[in-house]
């Protein structure tokens, strides 16, 4: 019985990563040459999400700061979910949905890159930031789920993973993101003969 369960869950998996190949392909090579772009050209990225979310956004942070596959030089990227002291000031003084929004403000250059992760694509702290992100003439991005809720109507891009499962969302999303590091090292990295 356990066993079957196992099984069940890897074909699930093996379904949702196969929907996202064969639909969402065209839209992450969209998103790497935004970012692409926007870091030859000396802007940074911004990374943000809540839960699971907020370890893919340090996960995505830490790719393109230190390396994913090649040495090479760091790449400007900040996740907004690391700073204990910003986050509990401004969620004290300000309310939780603002814990991003403030960061932008501060931080966000017009051109720079904003991605917000969401995988029920309704996060409020989320939504509140990318519309600020939207008014800076930033770039914004979401990484999201199931229909893509609210913010998957702002965002420049969005890149909606379309089943309900969380779990499953964020599997995608992880292995979502390690391509887009991939696309990236190479676009600025490798010479074409």
């Amino acid at each position: 019985m356990k066993i079957d369960a196992v099984h069940r869950y890897f074909n699930r998996h093996q379904q949702v990563i196969a929907k996202v190949s064969e639909d969402l392909s065209e839209k992450i090579i969209q998103i790497a040459e935004i970012i692409s772009n926007a870091l030859k050209n000396g802007n940074k990225v911004l990374i943000m999400g809540n839960g699971g979310s907020a370890a893919d956004s340090q996960h995505f942070a830490a790719e393109l700061v230190g390396r994913f596959l090649m040495a090479r030089k760091a790449l400007p990227a900040i996740a907004l979910t690391t700073d204990t002291s910003i986050l509990t000031a401004v969620g004290n003084d300000y309310g939780f949905d603002e814990i991003f929004k403030r960061q932008v403000e501060a931080l966000a250059n017009s051109e720079d890159v904003v991605v917000g992760i969401s995988t029920s694509g309704s996060s409020n702290n989320v939504f509140h930031a990318l519309t600020s992100a939207n008014e800076l003439g930033c770039r914004t991005i979401g990484l999201l789920g199931r229909e893509g809720g609210n913010i998957g109507k702002i965002v420049n891009v969005d890149l909606t993973v379309p089943v309900r499962e969380t779990p499953l969302i964020q599997e995608a999303h992880v292995a979502i993101l390690h391509i887009l590091c991939d696309l990236v090292e190479k676009d600025l990295f490798v010479k074409e003969n």
